[in-house]
């Protein structure tokens, strides 16, 4: 733009004096000059161009005189310019082999800089032998470079970040923390410096002090207003826990300030819902919680709600249950809060229902381990109690509290490793990730319940004199009895009672190695003769029977 500029002037220059010599030229005229008796007279236009000759001619004339007055010092200037430019060349390939982790190169660099420009002018001298020495690891040299930038005002911020990232590493928490305070108040618009002030008095519990620093650095422009706001309602979700025991009513102004700044933090809705509890205002406090639900729901959330009122008997806690499950249906955790508050209640039925709704919907540990307590508590049934065992060792975990991969049973609002402010999240170890399901196919959980094995009636022997045909052995004991038959599906309660004789075992059991023996009338079982111990294993004697007549053999 600027040359355009320039050809632009120097046209309408010429444009100017050539309209200037046509307007003379047709304006003809004499000029004279008399001096000593003399008299000179000449055209106009001739005058006018002696006169403009004579003046190039004397600008000429002034600058060749002034390049020779000024050229010693103008050589001298063009060698020391040539000699710098050689130094900061030297200095950028030093500085690139730093980077690049080589200090041989890096230390060859900064020698050869130093002989091409002063170090006292230029500070970048000093930054590449700290980050040489920092490579060869020549920590002592590094701090003592460090200091000397942290003493100049020109370098004062890059030698205390140096000095900061040096007692970082090795432990020293509390010089890192003045390093940082310094940096902070001489820079406050520095990021890492406040960042770092910030997590040091979150780490100590001054959270009063970190809310004021987190303000300024908004004001400041150094955090943008989401997370400011983020942050600052983790520092006082933070701030109301560690007074909840003390002064209830200070925690739960705190906690409800910090929910109007992140409607999404689980802990804070937590925290103001335990200080609305210790005030014995049971319906704010499942007011907050309620809130939190529809925005997370969350099994802390759940648990708290349904056990706010200590008195609570298992079917108020099950209505609880249900409430939360009318407030966010299809989701697992309100179908695992509700089979958990059914299988306290008694219900197992409504258990095992949803139960196996939220295996269908996730497949995690904790509902199959919930499905075997159900199996346990109904039916009692071993089989189908060690098949959602076997399904709860291969499943993947719930979700929990997780910061720079350490898991933790409660949440925190900084990372014990890394001192990060806001650093745990609630998702599941990355270790224990499902892999892909393909479109159209089953999940695992609705494998798992296909695969349920029937309920396992209990049979006892008892011997008899009388006989028993073979038809008959495979039947129920309503059916034996003359009642009507019990679906396998049923749950067995009792232990009915079937007549058995060896003859009827030697002929429902044709396959066994040897067949059943009886000793002063008692039943001696072959070794071999008995059906599989796996519950999912068909007893191949069994196949062609009907499945509404089969019975087991123990």
């Amino acid at each position: 733009m600027q040359t355009v500029v320039k050809l632009l002037f120097f046209f309408l220059l010429v444009l100017a004096v050539g309209y200037g010599f046509s307007w003379i030229a047709d304006r003809p005229g004499d000029l004279w000059l008399e001096w000593q008796g003399q008299r000179y007279q000449t055209d106009l236009i001739v005058a006018i161009t002696a006169l403009v000759a004579l003046i190039v001619v004397t600008m000429v004339a002034w600058w060749l005189l002034r390049s020779l007055w000024t050229s010693p010092h103008a050589m001298k200037r063009y060698f020391r310019a040539r000699k710098r430019d050689r130094g900061y060349q030297a200095l950028s390939t030093g500085l690139i082999a730093a980077g690049a982790g080589n200090a041989v190169l890096a230390r060859r660099m900064s020698s050869r800089a130093r002989s091409l420009i002063r170090a006292d002018q230029e500070p970048l001298i000093m930054v590449l032998d700290a980050q040489a020495a920092l490579i060869e690891g020549r920590h002592d040299e590094a701090r003592q470079l460090f200091q000397r930038m942290a003493d100049d005002p020109e370098t004062r911020e890059l030698g205390l970040r140096g000095l900061y990232v040096e007692a970082t590493r090795l432990g020293a928490h509390e010089a890192a923390r003045q390093y940082a305070e310094t940096a902070a108040e001489h820079a406050p618009y520095l990021p890492w410096a406040a960042k770092a002030t910030l997590e040091h008095r979150s780490r100590a519990g001054h959270f009063d002090d970190a809310v004021r620093l987190l303000d300024q650095q908004r004001i400041a422009n150094v955090l943008d207003r989401h997370e400011a706001d983020r942050l600052k309602a983790v520092l006082l979700t933070a701030k109301a826990e560690s007074q909840l025991e003390a002064d209830p009513s200070g925690a739960r102004d705190t906690a409800m300030k910090a929910i109007k700044l992140a409607k999404d933090l689980v802990p804070a809705s937590i925290v103001a819902a335990r200080a609305y509890q210790r005030e014995d205002n049971l319906r704010k406090a499942a007011h907050i919680l309620e809130q939190a639900w529809r925005q997370q729901p969350h099994p802390e959330v759940a648990q708290l709600y349904m056990r706010l009122r200590s008195g609570d008997s298992a079917v108020d806690r099950l209505k609880k249950a249900d409430k939360l499950e009318a407030l966010k249906p299809n989701n697992y955790y309100s179908l695992l809060s509700v089979a958990e508050a059914a299988l306290d209640a008694g219900e197992f039925s409504k258990a095992r229902q949803k139960a196996e709704a939220a295996a269908r919907m996730a497949s995690r540990e904790r509902v199959y381990l919930l499905l075997a307590d159900i199996e346990e508590a109904d039916t009692g049934d071993q089989g189908r109690v060690r098949h959602w065992m076997a399904h709860a060792l291969k499943a993947p975990r719930d979700e929990c509290w997780i910061a720079d991969g350490q898991v933790s049973d409660k949440w925190m609002p900084i990372s014990p490793v890394s001192g990060k402010i806001d650093a745990f999240e609630w998702k599941m170890p990355f270790g224990q990730l499902e892999g892909p399901v393909e479109e159209g196919a089953a999940s695992p959980g609705e494998t798992a319940v296909a695969a349920l094995p029937p309920v396992t009636p209990s049979l006892t022997p008892v011997a008899t004199s009388g006989t028993t045909r073979p038809a008959e052995l495979h039947q129920p004991a309503e059916a034996l009895n003359g009642t009507s038959t019990v679906e396998p599906s049923a749950p067995a309660r009792a232990k009915p009672s079937v007549d058995i004789t060896p003859a009827a075992l030697t002929a429902a059991a044709p396959s066994s190695p040897a067949p059943a023996t009886t000793t002063d009338d008692k039943i001696v079982e072959p070794f071999f003769g008995r059906p599989p111990d796996d519950p999912g294993v068909k007893d191949p004697n069994l196949q062609d029977l009907e499945p509404k007549t089969r019975l087991k053999l123990f």
